[in-house]
């Protein structure tokens, strides 16, 4: 691909497909902007995953055709990213269809124990994050929420605004 040596065209593809899959990964994002890489959403985990593969593809190129494929693919996938958005921006069926809604797993002090059985939390998953939230009382937790990327948010406190809970489920049990 650069040389007729196979040691140093290994290192010279290694070096120039990588840096040149970053630099083209830095335009995209520049184009697309700062939210291609976030963790609002579960695609857009897994954009980041599939941009990661597709530079690895790319820097592991064995001719100009499949670096090439692996770049085009890139591009494609912030097209998809960009349009995406913009469709759950604009319709709230696409964003339902799109998007998990945040569940509950604890208000007002109490464990959700329905909850974390139906999204498969363990309780000492959410003991851990509530510690690492320096929570010292069950009492000083208001709510916690599995969030639609998987993270789990604590709000603690005297008080919780209804509107920071909107559009999040809460799970009870069935009796």
């Amino acid at each position: 691909m650069f040389t007729d040596g196979p040691a140093l065209d290994t290192l010279l593809k290694g070096l120039c497909l990588t840096a040149m899959g970053m630099v083209w990964v830095v335009i995209l994002v520049r184009i697309n902007g700062l939210r291609s890489f976030s963790k609002m959403t579960n695609f857009d985990f897994v954009m980041t995953v599939a941009v990661g593969s597709l530079l690895a593809s790319a820097s592991q190129s064995a001719d100009w055709y499949a670096f090439l494929q692996a770049v085009y693919a890139m591009a494609a996938l912030f097209v998809v990213q960009f349009t995406t958005a913009k469709l759950r921006r604009g319709s709230d069926r696409f964003e339902a269809f799109m998007q998990n809604q945040p569940v509950i797993l604890m208000r007002e002090g109490e464990i959700n124990e329905t909850a974390l059985a139906h999204t498969r939390v363990a309780k000492d998953d959410l003991l851990a994050k509530l510690r690492e939230a320096n929570v010292k009382q069950f009492s000083d937790v208001q709510a916690v929420v599995l969030e639609t990327t998987g993270d789990i948010s604590v709000i603690t406190g005297e008080s919780c605004s209804p509107e920071l809970l909107r559009g999040t489920k809460s799970i009870t049990s069935k009796r």
